[in-house]
């Protein structure tokens, strides 16, 4: 369970071990970056051995890893839907082994596109999922998990009948048409956004924390094109039901916005600051209930690391 005591100490916790950081800075050397520049913000050793002196081995195990593992799944789950909706299939096999169990994911098959723009933004997104995972899996090394079971079927099907988009014994399939695929693009892409936004300031390593901020502000790019298609095709409607829908499961706040006639291009609190979700409550999301599990929805057998547990029925974490 990620509650109030772990958070608290996160702060003094850190997982800037001489194997993270050498991961690290060998996925940002893919990506481009020179490995000076990297050195110059990834810390030294003695401050992270400091840290975590301070906590129990078993809460050492609760790291930025531990972290970007979540992140992980998370980017497994957007990364095979997208690239299912563009290519009919999904992640290639050298791109989801690691620890812990590796599983099948069910549904998902190639949108029949007709718009234009739409066709060529999923296509984008699919591209900058697969992306991602790539990073992060290099970034974690050996210390990767593997791709969990996930389930695109009756877990859309069950979204859609909370959120009042079919009836009760009706079905939903996402890959039918461009409608239903925006519609399911939206119920993922601001829980994508939120959960970086709630994990950031957990994360201590500050070569993480720069290139989490890189994946949100990708993701915020994602999340606001796909608003803006949904006002396009009059959708803000059904768009709002899916936000209220988790709104309905995340927690005792009311933070999610759908979308009106005239607004909701760009979710923000009251400073124009986008609001974040800890990772509980992005599983409360994910698996589909308000309730604390550690697995069902899109993750019918949990997610894959060490946080896996969605938040409590009415509290804040």
């Amino acid at each position: 369970m990620f509650d109030t005591r772990f958070i608290r100490r996160a702060a003094v916790r850190s997982s800037e071990n001489p194997t993270d950081r050498r991961n690290f800075l060998i996925a940002l050397g893919a990506a481009g970056v020179t490995g000076g520049a990297a050195l110059a913000v990834a810390g030294s050793p003695g401050r992270a051995a400091a840290a975590t002196s301070e906590i129990s081995p078993s809460d050492q195990a609760i790291s930025d890893s531990a972290i970007l593992n979540f992140a992980l799944n998370l980017e497994y789950l957007e990364a095979e839907f997208y690239l299912r909706a563009t290519r009919g299939t999904g992640l290639p096999s050298n791109l989801v082994d690691g620890i812990d169990p590796q599983g099948p994911v069910t549904g998902g098959k190639a949108v029949p596109f007709q718009n234009r723009s739409l066709r060529l933004l999923a296509q984008e997104i699919a591209q900058d999922e697969l992306s991602h995972v790539s990073f992060l899996r290099t970034a974690l090394g050996g210390a990767k998990v593997s791709r969990p079971a996930i389930d695109f079927t009756t877990s859309f099907t069950a979204a859609a009948r909370a959120a009042g988009l079919v009836g009760a014994t009706a079905t939903f399939d996402p890959f039918a048409d461009e409608q239903s695929f925006l519609l399911a693009a939206f119920l993922f892409e601001d829980v994508g956004v939120t959960a970086y936004k709630g994990a950031a300031p957990l994360i201590y390593n500050k070569t993480y924390l720069g290139a989490a901020a890189g994946i949100l502000a990708v993701e915020a790019y994602h999340a606001g094109a796909i608003r803006k298609t949904i006002f396009d095709f009059g959708l803000q409607a059904p768009a709002t039901r899916l936000s209220n829908l988790r709104d309905a499961v995340d927690g005792s706040t009311d933070d999610d916005q759908g979308l009106s006639q005239t607004s909701g291009f760009t979710p923000t609190d009251a400073s124009g600051i986008a609001y974040g979700r800890l990772p509980s409550r992005v599983l409360n999301i994910v698996y589909l209930t308000p309730n604390q599990i550690d697995k069902g929805g899109f993750f019918p057998q949990g997610v894959n690391g060490a946080i896996v547990a969605s938040g409590n029925p009415g509290s804040a974490v």
